[in-house]
C-alpha cells in the first residue's frame, strides 16, 4: 500500500482554497506574492501552494493537506525537516543568545567540520547566503590574481549578484529573465559566458584572453537548469587551464556541497579547485554561506589582506549551530550509502515508467539529486548544458508536478530544477513516488 498520504477527492479549487487566499494577500503586500521567484510557480503555472509545517520527509500545507517532499527547501533538508540533533542544537543555542556581532567559539567548531570535510578548503569565511559566498569568492579571485575577466557556463546559477547573473540558470531560466533589467553592461563586460561541457570554448577562451583571466566558476555537478553531469574532458580542461594560466577554478557547491558527499562533489569527482562556495546544507536549513579554499588565496580577505568582504550577521549563532549538527550528524551517522540506493531506485523506476507510457526523457542524476527532463523527439537525447537543456517540454513537466501535486507529491515547481530528497525518506516513500509517477506519466499522451 501506498505510505503517501493521499488528499480527498475534493476539487482542486476547494482542495487549496486556503492557499489562494493566503496568495491574493501576498500579492498586495510582496512583488509577485513571493520572495524568491523559485516559489512563484512561474515554470508550472497555477498558484503556488502555502505551508504550515514541516516533518521528517513531509510537508502540510495550510489546507491541511500532507506532501511528500522533494524539494527540502531547495536542498539542505538532507536529514529531513526538523532532525531532533538540529532542533535541539537551535534550542539550546537560543537560550544564550541569537546574535552578537563579535567572535564565538562555535564559529570555530563549524570552520574545522568544513574544514575536515572538503577537500580543497584549508581557511573559509562565513557569510549568511550562496549569493553572497559566490559574490565574495569572484571579488576575492580577482583581488588575488590582479586580474578582471571571470567565465561562467549557461545555465550555471551563482546568485544574483549582478556580474553572475548573465545566462543564470534556476528560477531566471523558468522565467525567461537570464538577464535581468538593472545589470548593467559595465558590471557584465568581464563576464565570459560559455557552454557548459564543451571543454574545446574553454581552450578559445584560454588562448584569447588567457592573461586577462581571474578565474573559472562552475558548478561541478550542475543543479540549476535541471541536473547535469560534467565530463571528465571539461573538467580536466577546467583544471589544467586555470593552472596553466594562473587563474583559480571555483567550485560553486552551494547545491552539492555535503550533498553528493560529506566532502561535495569535488570528493567523488577527485578534482580539487582553489575556492570553494557552500550554501544550502552547511546551514542546517537556516541562513548561511561559507567560501573557502587555499590559505594563500583565503589570507587576501579582510582583515588578513585588503580584500573587502564583511556581514553584520555572518557565523550567526543559529545558523551555525544548526549547521554544526547537520555536519557532525552527516560525519557520524553517513547517510550516503543509503541516499544512493533510493536515487537508483527513483531513477530506475521513473525510466521504466516513462518507456512504459512511451514517452520520451532523459533522466540524470548523481546521488540524492535527479531530474527528469521531457523531450518532443522519439529518442532521448543526452543533456549536456543549457543548449539541450532549453529544449525540454516544460508543458508536459507542468503537467507531471499538478499530476503529483493532486497524489501528494510536491515536486520543483520547474523543469529546471534539480529534485532531492532526504535520509528520511523510506523504501516504501520510494516506490510510493514510483507508483504515483507510473500513473501520472501514463495519462500524458502527446497532442
Amino acid at each position: 500500500m501506498s505510505s503517501i498520504r493521499r488528499p480527498a477527492h475534493e476539487a482542486h479549487s476547494d482542495r487549496r482554497s486556503a492557499s489562494r487566499t493566503a496568495f491574493q494577500r501576498a500579492r498586495g503586500l510582496i512583488p509577485g506574492g513571493v520572495n524568491s521567484p523559485a516559489r512563484a510557480f512561474g515554470g508550472v503555472g497555477g498558484e503556488p501552494i502555502f505551508f504550515a509545517r514541516a516533518d521528517g520527509q513531509w510537508l502540510t500545507d495550510i489546507d491541511g493537506t500532507t506532501y511528500l517532499d522533494y524539494i527540502g527547501s531547495w536542498g539542505p533538508m538532507i536529514l529531513g525537516h526538523r532532525h531532533p540533533r538540529v532542533v535541539a542544537a537551535i534550542e539550546a543555542t537560543l537560550q544564550t543568545g541569537t546574535s552578537y556581532g563579535a567572535p564565538t567559539e562555535a564559529e570555530s567548531r563549524l570552520a574545522e567540520l568544513i574544514i575536515d570535510a572538503v577537500p580543497s578548503i584549508e581557511k573559509v569565511r562565513m557569510v549568511s547566503s550562496g549569493t553572497e559566498a559566490a559574490m565574495s569568492a569572484v571579488r576575492l579571485a580577482r583581488g588575488f590574481t590582479g586580474r578582471d575577466k571571470l567565465i561562467k557556463f549557461a545555465g550555471n546559477y551563482h546568485g544574483h549578484a549582478d556580474s553572475l547573473l548573465v545566462a543564470a540558470g534556476s528560477a531566471a531560466a523558468t522565467l525567461g529573465v537570464p538577464n535581468s533589467p538593472g545589470v548593467t553592461a559595465g558590471t557584465a563586460q568581464d563576464t565570459i559566458v560559455l557552454e557548459y561541457n564543451e571543454p574545446e570554448q574553454l581552450e578559445a577562451a584560454f588562448r584569447a584572453e588567457g592573461d586577462a583571466i581571474a578565474a573559472v566558476l562552475m558548478e561541478p555537478v550542475v543543479g540549476n537548469m535541471g541536473l547535469v553531469v560534467p565530463t571528465r574532458e571539461f573538467l580536466d580542461a577546467a583544471r589544467r587551464l586555470t593552472q596553466a594560466h594562473g587563474a583559480l577554478l571555483v567550485f560553486d557547491e552551494v547545491m552539492t556541497g555535503f550533498r553528493l558527499s560529506l566532502g561535495g562533489a569535488q570528493q567523488i569527482l577527485g578534482v580539487t579547485p582553489d575556492l570553494t562556495t557552500l550554501g544550502k546544507i552547511v546551514g542546517g536549513g537556516l541562513p548561511l554561506g561559507a567560501y573557502g579554499g587555499r590559505s594563500d588565496v583565503m589570507d587576501h580577505v579582510l582583515p588578513a589582506g585588503k580584500v573587502f568582504q564583511a556581514g553584520t550577521l555572518s557565523g550567526n549563532p543559529l545558523a551555525v549551530a544548526a549547521g554544526t549538527a547537520t555536519l557532525e550528524e552527516l560525519r557520524d551517522h553517513s547517510p550516503y550509502a543509503q541516499l544512493e540506493r533510493h536515487g537508483a531506485r527513483l531513477e530506475e523506476g521513473f525510466r521504466a515508467a516513462a518507456a512504459q507510457a512511451g514517452l520520451t526523457a532523459w533522466i540524470a542524476r548523481v546521488g540524492s539529486m535527479m531530474t527528469m527532463f521531457f523531450q518532443r523527439g522519439s529518442q532521448p537525447v543526452p543533456v549536456t548544458g543549457w543548449k539541450t537543456a532549453s529544449q525540454s517540454d516544460t508543458d508536459r513537466y507542468a503537467r507531471f508536478f499538478w499530476g503529483m501535486i493532486d497524489r501528494g507529491v510536491y515536486l520543483p515547481c520547474s523543469q529546471y530544477e534539480a529534485l532531492f530528497f532526504s535520509s528520511m525518506h523510506t523504501d516504501a516513500d520510494i516506490e510510493a513516488t514510483i507508483n504515483a509517477a507510473t500513473e501520472v506519466l501514463t495519462s500524458l499522451t502527446y497532442a
